[in-house]
């Protein structure tokens, strides 16, 4: 990939908080958000869909009116990028550079700082190094192809095509594999190819939780029996008697397992456990995708993170 060097001139300032699923994110998002005047960008690539509330950990808060603009208030802090497309309309990841580059820079304007939050690298490296993603249209008609294709079948066919950007994703995860096949076969070039980053702009602190692996996957184990208490069964069933278990969205973790369950394909002590489990292997790959990330600052506290935002801020 393609790297343009930092200019002289000085930049705006936005701090990313990123990290392995059930580490704490939120929680350290929002509380340096309290102590620096910020306001958080979701960079969860499964929060974007309306419905999946449960599913997707989406933290509990309501909707309030800014001017014109609806906003998602949770713990006196507001978030953008929760819920803001139905489930049947994929939000890319050049649609959420652009969308997360115009928030950050009007949240900047009101004077605040803009707090980039999520596990999903891909998302939030396309606007740390500013991504010139090209805007290829979804096709209807080569996503209802491949749709009927095994997610090992389509991780096999990018591989071969694209083993640059197979290396990089989930092969599990069929909504980037479905995305990169669906633009290589109608620009003739491979994904990565067409990723490459243009002049920053932003300064960005990137920031880390670090945990013991033992831990997080105890705090998986333990969000996952919080969700089923909260309703995620009912979430699924009604997500799939609506939309259909091919939507890609239903492909992510809890919905596509207990899709599995709601099909008769499992028991639902079954469904619960192969949760758990590939949320324990989905833990494991984004460690190791942050981990290749050198410009990460890991830090185990509150503490430790106000101390690298305030340095940041104060340069």
């Amino acid at each position: 990939m393609s790297c343009i060097m930092p200019t002289d001139r000085k930049l705006p300032k936005l701090i990313a908080v990123v990290g392995p699923t059930a580490s704490g994110k939120t929680d350290l998002a929002v509380a340096l958000a309290r102590k620096f005047r910020g306001e958080i960008i979701s960079a969860d690539s499964r929060q974007f869909y309306r419905g999946t509330e449960i599913g997707s950990d989406i933290i509990p808060g309501r909707w309030t009116k800014r001017g014109r603009r609806r906003v998602y208030l949770a713990r006196g802090v507001p978030h953008y990028g929760i819920a803001i497309r139905p489930p049947d309309r994929q939000v890319t990841v050049a649609e959420f550079k652009t969308m997360a580059a115009r928030l950050a820079k009007d949240i900047i304007r009101r004077g605040r700082l803009p707090i980039l939050a999520g596990g999903s690298g891909l998302y939030i490296r396309a606007v740390v190094d500013n991504f010139d993603i090209p805007e290829v249209p979804p096709q209807p008609a080569i996503r209802a192809r491949l749709a009927g294709y095994s997610s090992t079948r389509l991780f096999r066919m990018l591989s071969r095509r694209d083993p640059e950007y197979a290396r990089r994703i989930p092969p599990q995860n069929r909504r980037f594999l479905t995305r990169a096949l669906e633009v290589i076969e109608v620009t003739g070039r491979p994904f990565s190819a067409q990723q490459r980053t243009a002049a920053p702009v932003f300064d960005v602190l990137q920031i880390g939780i670090r945990r013991p692996r033992r831990q997080i996957y105890r705090r998986v184990e333990d969000r996952v029996d919080r969700q089923m208490a909260a309703g995620l069964l009912e979430e699924a069933a009604r997500l799939g008697k609506r939309h259909g278990w091919d939507l890609p969205v239903l492909s992510g973790l809890g919905h596509r397992q207990l899709g599995l369950y709601l099909q008769g394909k499992t028991t639902l002590e079954e469904a619960v456990g192969l949760i758990k489990r590939d949320t324990r292997h989905f833990a494991k790959r984004q460690m190791t995708w942050f981990r290749r990330d050198e410009r990460i600052h890991w830090v185990k506290n509150e503490s430790e993170a106000f101390r690298l935002a305030k340095d940041h801020l104060s340069e």
